[in-house]
């Protein structure tokens, strides 16, 4: 019932700014056949207006492009006045890595190509992702070989090496064992993981970031938000933090207290600062 009710609030709220349209369910990529779709939020007026592609959570496994997980993104963006596009991507362990990162690349080939339809700027495009996504927005990002120009990261593991590390000795998660293919963190898959690595792509053409991360939260450590700033730091490219100060895993779980929703107005002010 609380899904139910988050969705339809989050409808109410986006049908209360001003006259979006939003056409769902748009083809944007089919590898092998496979049919992968994105749902568009185009404002009114001319445009071209400054565009953000959200990617959802769900460890690589599960989720959607209205996942409930999701939904507390919706509203900021369409009152940020953004065309902003929610995607779904290929799940493991179906389609293991890299299978997501190549969706999420071609949304982004997908939305310049069809800018002038949906309103869009396709010299101003940033990626936005929460948890699994926030990593694939962070490494599609980092090696940034679709020239968008800001991300935005929830929560996101930014240094695969040093997350893995804290696993070792521990059994490995599901999620991990079914996105990378591999059942322990032995030299294969300690391999495979660092060729998922954000942090090793980072370069002089990686967009400035944003990362969100809340100080409790047990699935990403706060010290990967942390690590990722001191990174971007070092090769001179801009990297802001907003501290979610007892924050748990998941902006679902934020909006549960408003002391927790602060990020929202200084997102979209750093959005529309970066996308100017």
């Amino acid at each position: 019932m609380r899904i139910i009710f988050l969705y339809l609030a989050f409808c109410a709220a986006a049908n209360a700014a001003e006259a979006y349209t939003v056409i769902q369910d748009v083809e944007y990529t089919r590898p092998a056949g496979v049919s992968v779709k994105l749902d568009a939020h185009v404002p009114p007026g001319d445009g071209p207006f400054p565009t953000v592609i959200l990617v959802h959570g769900g460890g690589w496994t599960a989720g959607s492009k209205t996942a409930a997980f999701v939904l507390p993104l919706f509203e900021p963006l369409t009152r940020g006045g953004f065309t902003w596009f929610t995607i779904d991507y290929r799940l493991a362990p179906e389609y293991p890595y890299t299978a997501q990162v190549e969706d999420v690349e071609a949304a982004v080939r997908f939305v310049k190509s069809h800018a002038r339809q949906y309103k869009a700027d396709p010299a101003r495009i940033a990626l936005m992702g929460e948890s699994a996504g926030g990593h694939l927005v962070n490494l599609v990002g980092a090696r940034n070989d679709v020239g968008v120009v800001a991300v935005v990261c929830f929560y996101g593991p930014f240094d695969m090496l040093q997350w893995a590390k804290v696993l070792e000795g521990k059994p490995l998660s599901k999620p991990m064992q079914a996105v990378f293919q591999i059942q322990e963190l032995d030299a294969a898959g300690m391999e495979k993981i660092r060729q998922s690595s954000p942090a090793i792509y980072l370069s002089r053409k990686t967009p400035p970031f944003l990362i969100i991360h809340g100080t409790k939260d047990e699935a990403v450590p706060y010290s990967q938000a942390t690590l990722a700033v001191e990174l971007f730091k070092k090769i001179g490219v801009p990297c802001e933090l907003i501290t979610v100060d007892d924050g748990v895993h998941g902006v679902i779980n934020w909006e549960k207290d408003a002391k927790f929703t602060g990020y929202k107005q200084p997102m979209i002010a750093w959005l529309h600062k970066t996308l100017r």
